[in-house]
């Protein structure tokens, strides 16, 4: 998976602080285990990094645009499924064009 860089300097110009200080900040803060980011989102969460609601996620997942699995009772969505699914939304007309 590709993990795109935070634009640190330009942070930290808005923050005005040097950007060495901001990224030991970030170093210090990160557990030595590795990625902290989720691997899998509740549908609320990655409804939320989408910008739309929860039954239009759960529209998206029954008619499997967007991926998901089932762990017990629960719904999770792989957090490179949405990134995959906002790409493949930005090759469609749809979302290019003025509504």
């Amino acid at each position: 998976m590709h993990r795109t860089e935070l634009p640190l300097a330009q942070i930290a110009d808005l923050l005005d602080v040097p950007e060495s200080d901001l990224r030991n900040l970030l170093s210090e803060r990160r557990p030595a285990g590795g990625d902290t980011t989720l691997v899998a989102l509740t549908v609320a969460e990655a409804a939320r990094r989408i910008g739309i609601g929860r039954t239009k996620l759960y529209e998206y997942v029954t008619s499997g645009e967007i991926a998901s699995v089932k762990i017990g009772s629960l719904r999770r969505i792989p957090a490179e499924a949405v990134n995959d699914f906002l790409a493949r939304r930005l090759t469609t007309s749809d979302f290019g064009t003025a509504a």
